[in-house]
């Protein structure tokens, strides 16, 4: 399993994780995006510091660890008032 698939799990299980013990489906929401968001940047560090791949490679792949998870969130928190 490579590790950016890994990544979209691990977003999807803290968003249930969130979900299930805030009430508060904004808050929640809230709470999932700067979490995932730090979680998103902590990520691409490594990769560019660490593995070594260039910024324009981790960017990419970035967006989509970060914005795979958010967008699910945001239509979650659009859908399940």
């Amino acid at each position: 399993m490579s590790h950016t698939t890994i990544m979209l799990l691990a977003g999807l299980a803290l968003l249930i994780l969130l979900r299930l013990t805030i009430k508060d489906v904004a808050r929640a929401t809230r709470t999932f995006l700067i979490l995932w968001l730090l979680v998103a940047i902590g990520n691409l560090l490594v990769g560019v510091l660490h593995a070594g791949y260039g910024w324009a490679v981790e960017a990419r792949i970035g967006l989509v660890v970060f914005g795979v998870p958010a967008a699910l969130a945001l239509i979650a928190r659009r859908f399940w008032r």
